[in-house]
């Protein structure tokens, strides 16, 4: 520290001073040498006074410094060996060189010098081969975090055990909500009398108490289908781990009282405000509903959902009361656009342009010119057919565009249909979605996590058959403007013939319905045959895979295509559906190249099996009985060994359920 003398704002002021009073003096003596002599001797004290405070101020100061200089190396002694920070420095074979007594004394060791890392701490191997920075890791049952000076081959140990158990106990009670519904308790209830409904509503509560008992849950019922249960974290990853019995539970109860009553629930968790839980758990349940309900849904903080359930196919309801509300809001839709434009999913199937079609009759009933996309080059052998016959009609066929055509005659008041899917990146144009603001919705495919944003109108229903049964629905209340073609209406009614396999799958009596209803507008049932026939070189193709097949467990079959062969998603379809016809087959996957550089899967179960849940962990989705996927950059047996591994996760998580 320099002393006040030293700074030139202060010296060169007391020199010049000094200076100036010795030359006034001088001067003094001249005329007058005893003044001289008096003034030089009141001058000399006060300067003299001034160097010697200088001098003292200094000798005090070195000796502050030299004191400090000895606390502050005395207390970095301490510091290196008494604070409980651990310090480890090591050699380039991971030997150890020294470290301080803290770090010696959590290894229950007095000294670690010369000891291997490989015998004391082999976890930090890797963090020191991949250049970690920093990491958290367990020695001796303590956490510590490791900070790692790569240079001075130096380790820094904090004990952070406390830390984490603080932190593991936040996150364990943090609070979790959950909306529980009652999937089909209006349609149960219609025809039932009193008594029967409140012996229903006695068995179902004492089943929810019984459970929220058990596991510490707070449940609360706010009406007669809905339930709000409370709880935290740590009850969450229980209930997870016994992947919620409490579906299985009131699915089997109520079944024995010939009442098929199922649970959906939607979970809310991982944020600390109640109002956003609330809003979690609301779109969690919109989730487990839109995939047909049994089943809980899970928003995690990173955006995924975890779905448990869903064993059950959806029950079909039996009133017409929301096809009727959606046709409704769909005509004042179409009525308030100025075109509709339909799209269906890319590679479309007879379901996806039968629907189209059957939604562009409905824009025609309401007096709007509606266009189909259709990509041409991703149409196969049955859509093909169907096109022939539809050039005939030149009017209808005029209405078959492009995806370039589509962008060009697209408005801000263009009304967006996409049917068959709700996902953005499996419809054939996904530029017309971002562009357009309207957009509706119309699926029989349970809801995944990915969907289309802000549609204006949702109509899913994962019961029906094919959204050619959904469309026809909505066709039925729609103005009586025009008549339905026969071509029409036989293109959505062999959309109903391909999604059901000829009406032996997934079809309830609204099917039927539906059917009954296309035919007597002239559906030709031939005509749908004459669309479905297959050559012969496609049915060899599809021995040949049938050829591969092998039983990976028991009732689950697997199929596999040429390595060096392309084939079209109806013919690994078509093989799945036929491989579930054979004897002891409960579960079939079919898997084949569908390009050079993407492998397809198609699933099919007789309902034991919910393929949905399997392709979803391989990036697809589908129904529970009828799925798919398709990945990229991957070869067959890369993809065989994916499946095998989810079959097994999957078969291992329903004998622990």
């Amino acid at each position: 520290m320099p002393s006040y003398l030293e700074k030139r704002s202060i010296r060169y002021p007391i020199f010049g001073l000094m200076g100036i009073t010795v030359v006034l003096l001088g001067i003094l003596a001249y005329y007058n040498w005893l003044l001289s002599i008096l003034g030089f001797i009141l001058f000399f004290p006060p300067f003299y006074y001034i160097f010697k405070v200088n001098a003292m101020q200094k000798k005090e100061t070195e000796e502050y410094i030299t004191t400090l200089s000895y606390r502050v190396k005395k207390v970095g002694e301490e510091a290196l060996l008494e604070m409980p920070i651990g310090i480890m420095l090591i050699n380039d074979e991971y030997f150890i060189e020294w470290t301080n007594p803290f770090l010696a004394s959590c290894f229950d060791e007095d000294t670690l010098v010369g000891r291997s890392l490989y015998d004391v701490g082999d976890l930090l191997i890797p963090l020191i081969k991949q250049e970690v920075e920093t990491e958290i890791i367990t020695l001796h049952d303590r956490k510590f975090r490791v900070i790692l000076k790569l240079e001075e081959r130096l380790l820094y140990f904090f004990d952070v055990t406390e830390q984490t158990e603080i932190e593991k106990m936040y996150q364990e009670e943090r609070t979790v909500l959950s909306i529980i519904f009652l999937d089909n308790y209006d349609d149960l209830t219609q025809g039932m009398d009193d008594q029967t409904r409140s012996s229903m509503n006695n068995v179902v509560t004492s089943i929810l108490n019984k459970w929220a008992v058990d596991n510490g849950v707070f449940l609360k019922r706010v009406s007669s289908e809905r339930f709000i249960a409370v709880y935290n974290e740590q009850i969450l990853q229980q209930l997870e781990k016994g992947k919620f019995t409490i579906l299985d539970e009131v699915r089997e109860t109520t079944s024995k009282h010939n009442i098929p009553l199922t649970l959906s629930i939607g979970v809310g968790t991982g944020v600390s405000s109640l109002p956003e839980l609330g809003v979690l758990a609301q779109s969690s349940l919109d989730l487990a509903l839109g995939r047909g309900g049994d089943q809980v849904a899970i928003k995690q903080t990173n955006g995924k959902v975890k779905f448990f359930g869903g064993k059950t196919n959806p029950v079909e309801k039996r009133t017409r009361v929301r096809a009727r509300v959606i046709a409704h809001a769909l005509k004042e839709l179409i009525t308030e656009s100025d075109k509709v434009i339909i799209m269906g999913h890319k590679n479309p199937d007879m379901d996806a342009i039968g629907a189209a079609i059957g939604i562009h009759k409905i824009a025609e009933m309401n007096k709007r010119d509606g266009y189909i996309v259709v990509n041409f080059q991703e149409i196969d052998t049955g859509i093909q057919r169907l096109m022939g016959e539809i050039q005939k009609k030149e009017e209808l066929f005029a209405k078959f565009i492009s995806p370039a055509q589509a962008l060009e005659i697209a408005t801000e008041d263009t009304l967006l249909v996409v049917v068959d899917t709700h996902k953005p990146s499996m419809v054939i144009e996904e530029k017309l979605i971002n562009r357009l603001e309207h957009v509706v919705v119309i699926d029989h495919h349970r809801r995944a996590e990915e969907f289309i944003k802000n549609p204006l109108l949702v109509y899913m229903e994962p019961y029906a058959s094919s959204t050619a049964e959904l469309v026809t629905e909505l066709l039925e209340y729609q103005p009586k403007n025009g008549k339905v073609e026969m071509l029409e209406a036989t293109a959505l009614l062999a959309g109903i013939i391909v999604d059901t396999k000829s009406f032996s799958l997934r079809t309830g009596s609204r099917t039927f319905d539906a059917a009954s209803y296309l035919r007597s507008l002239g559906a030709d049932t031939v005509l749908v045959q004459k669309f479905l026939k297959e050559d012969v070189e496609t049915y060899i193709k599809r021995s040949k895979i049938i050829e591969n097949v092998y039983f990976y467990r028991e009732g689950i079959a697997i199929a596999k295509g040429q390595p060096d062969e392309e084939y079209s998603q109806v013919l690994i379809a078509q093989t799945a559906d036929t491989l579930l016809t054979m004897d002891g087959v409960i579960a079939s996957f079919v898997i084949s190249k569908r390009s050079e550089y993407t492998v397809g899967v198609s699933a099919r179960s007789l309902g034991d099996v919910n393929v949905q849940v399997i392709m979803e962990n391989l990036e697809g989705g589908g129904h529970l009985t009828n799925a798919a996927t398709q990945l990229s950059d991957v070869s067959l047996d890369e993809v065989e060994e994916r499946l095998q591994n989810v079959i097994d996760e999957y078969m291992e998580g329903r004998k622990k359920a």
